[in-house]
């Protein structure tokens, strides 16, 4: 029996118990091995025997109860149309909502006869084509479930809305003085607003894979045995091939250098801004950079065995597993909402039996579902995430998700890149060796031709000098920049006191430093450092103080690693690529830990995705600021532990308005059932509770600060 991994395309899925049923109705069907649903793509990877064929498989997914199409290669399933769907039907929600409210105000300022009954059809002729479109999310899926013999926490939505306005319109036929369109076109907006913004996310998580997917090149030139030379686009590049890659060009596949010598730009997977050199039997990945000479290359791994190609994987693979959580309120709505249509059917019906008129018990039922309408239990983390969100940009942080809050908040460990992250991530230098007024000249011509990161830092640092007039410049490959200048030949980069030969830079001097002579000149030994972040030591402490153990997991080279953590007294694990940094945070959750991962190239993208929480500076790659949830701008660090503090507060708020929205229930809920509140009255208060909700949330107005 051979083993088959079929993906299937599930846009029908829309919370953890979508998820638990798809999952556990595939694993109980025969010849199904395993199944994993990705919420964040809406898909389902099912692995299955050679015995069950694709289209069965299909059928079986659908009589669960979720309409499924099979996925074909890398084709994916965008989450942006979706969104703008929900993003239309959120906003003529919110107007309809709005118009509909000012005329309620006007009946619940005494308007009568007439006028009550205009305003009352106003509000329908408003709301009925509102709640047709603007609900057909929730329609759609509960009729989906109930076709398919079971529910979802769209059915009771639907029934509840689509009563209330039924029992709107019939009062505002009889001339009766009830009706409350303005309750059921909220309810739809408030939900609305939580399934907008859950697709939002969906959509981040998917452009931080396409983001990193757009590093890899186009093509590449294919060397052939005849010695002719040809481009080839990325996927028809296969192992054994060989290939030209000249300098500035991006490697198109893996491989090991066969002839040449140059300096390639790896921060693709270590995240350090300093190139390494490359020479015969080295190997290259896919993605990083040919910075200096030309080089021919045998491919090793092509297409999705590169190495970036693995790292976009991990991304989804960590995308799909964070979004599994299930927020807050959520979780609270998941028990809420079906309590409250029994408790209004169990009025109804007790009113009946009681030898309450139909009219009347039908008037107590909707009363109960208004004044139990769970608009401030949905607005308990919203309202408090939106004010959160606008202090912490005022303090320079943006929040790309507003669960991110929650989980901030849990964190207990911070893993912290080095390089970009700790530090700025760009060279400057800090010894000119002594330069003299005639050399400082000649290195800043010799530093302008080359794109070296070192060159670059000190042009940046020669700025102010009149660069002088250098002849026949040239790129040694592996050594520096070398030319003719009037003092005698110039050279920029590893050279030994003798002048002859390069310098091991592996083991002679420091892997920031280079070095500059003119003719028979003294040697200048020109140092450079990657400066710590403004604040990071008080950043550090503060984190600490906090009850977070921050630890630097980096790329760079474990020395310089141990070096910087001794400076911050932290730990430190130097030499991590993306599957190890990777492998330490899921080490760490599974011992239980809420890792916030901090960090800003490519490299941890799928550390980023992986951990609890995370989050990124604004000088990160796309890759990076797509994979976090929060991004800090400019160069302070100290904006990290003044979002952890927020983020507590934050939460601290949001408990609070449980309590409100529950307390007013339990208080409110009793006078609805015994017939004592008429629905009127029930509007009232349910607006007042969400007035309450609202105005405990303002308080963090200045929760950053």
């Amino acid at each position: 029996m051979t083993a088959l991994t079929s993906t299937f395309s599930v846009p029908g899925l829309h919370c953890a118990g979508c998820i638990a049923k798809l999952e556990g109705g595939l694993a109980r069907t025969d010849g199904v091995i395993s199944a994993r649903v990705n919420f964040t793509k809406r898909r389902v990877a099912v692995a299955h025997s050679d015995a069950l064929d694709e289209e069965r498989l299909r059928d079986i997914i659908g009589r669960i109860g979720f309409p499924a199409e099979r996925l074909l290669g890398d084709e994916e399933t965008r989450s942006a149309p979706e969104s703008r769907q929900l993003g239309l039907a959120l906003g003529v929600a919110g107007f309809s909502a709005m118009n509909i409210m000012l005329l309620s105000v006007s009946i619940w300022s005494g308007a009568e006869g007439a006028t009550r009954e205009l305003f009352h059809w106003l509000s329908a002729l408003i709301a009925l084509p509102t709640v047709v479109y603007a609900g057909r999310p929730f329609f759609r899926s509960a009729w989906a479930a109930l076709r398919h013999g079971r529910t979802n926490m769209d059915v009771p939505i639907s029934i509840g809305v689509t009563l209330a306005c039924a029992v709107s319109l019939y009062e505002t036929i009889i001339g009766g003085p009830h009706a409350y369109f303005d309750g059921a076109v909220m309810l739809l907006f408030f939900l609305l607003a939580g399934r907008f913004l859950d697709s939002v996310m969906r959509v981040r998580a998917e452009d931080g894979v396409a983001a990193l997917q757009r590093q890899r090149a186009p093509r590449g030139l294919v060397l052939a045995k005849d010695g002719t030379s040809a481009w080839r686009d990325a996927d028809e590049i296969a192992p054994g091939m060989t290939l030209l890659v000249a300098a500035g060009e991006v490697f198109a596949a893996d491989g090991v250098v066969l002839s040449g010598t140059s300096n390639v730009d790896r921060a693709l997977v270590t995240g350090e801004s300093a190139a390494e050199d490359v020479s015969l039997g080295d190997a290259v990945l896919a993605g990083t950079i040919n910075l200096g000479a030309p080089l021919t290359v045998k491919v090793t791994k092509a297409g999705e065995a590169t190495a970036i190609a693995g790292i976009a994987r991990l991304m989804e693979a960590a995308s799909g597993a964070k979004s599994r959580y299930i927020r807050l309120a959520d979780r609270a709505a998941r028990f809420y909402a079906p309590a409250v249509h029994l408790l209004a059917a169990l009025s109804f019906v007790g009113w009946l039996v009681a030898g309450a008129g139909l009219h009347q018990a039908v008037l107590i039922a909707v009363a109960v579902l208004i004044i139990t309408c769970p608009c401030a239990l949905g607005l308990a983390v919203p309202v408090a995430q939106v004010v959160a969100a606008g202090s912490l940009m005022r303090r320079g942080v943006l929040i790309r998700d507003g669960a991110a809050l929650e989980r901030l908040a849990e964190a207990d460990i911070a893993l912290l890149d080095k390089t970009g992250t700790l530090t700025l991530g760009r060279p400057r230098l800090i010894d000119d060796g002594g330069l003299s007024r005639t050399e400082a000249p000649v290195a800043l011509a010799l530093a302008r031709a080359s794109r070296h990161p070192l060159a670059r830092a000190l042009a940046t640092a020669l700025d102010g000098v009149d660069a002088a007039e250098v002849m026949d410049i040239e790129e040694l490959p592996g050594v520096g920049i070398a030319g003719l200048a009037e003092g005698g030949r110039a050279m920029l980069g590893r050279i030994d006191e003798a002048g002859d030969q390069p310098l091991d830079g592996r083991t002679g001097y420091h892997a920031l430093t280079t070095a500059f002579r003119l003719g028979d000149g003294a040697i200048r030994l020109l140092r450079f450092e990657d400066a710590l972040r403004p604040d990071a030591e008080t950043a550090v402490c503060r984190l600490q103080a906090l009850g977070l153990e921050p630890t630097i997991v980096s790329g760079d080279h474990d020395r310089r690693v141990q070096r910087l953590a001794a400076r911050l007294r932290i730990a430190g694990r130097g030499e991590r690529d993306p599957e190890g940094k990777l492998e330490a945070i899921t080490s760490l959750s599974s011992a239980g830990r809420r890792v916030l991962m901090l960090g800003d190239g490519l490299n941890d993208g799928p550390a980023l995705n992986a951990a609890h929480v995370s989050i990124a500076p604004s000088s990160a790659s796309d890759v990076g600021q797509s994979a976090a949830d929060l991004v800090f701008l400019g160069d302070s660090l100290a904006a990290v532990p003044a979002a952890v503090r927020a983020a507590r507060r934050t939460m601290r708020v949001v408990r609070q308005n449980f309590v409100l929205a529950i307390g007013y229930n339990v208080l409110a809920v009793p006078l609805a059932v015994a017939g004592l509140v008429t629905p009127l009255v029930a509007a009232l208060a349910m607006s007042l509770s969400s007035i309450l909700v609202v105005g405990n949330s303002l308080r963090l107005r200045k929760a950053a600060q």
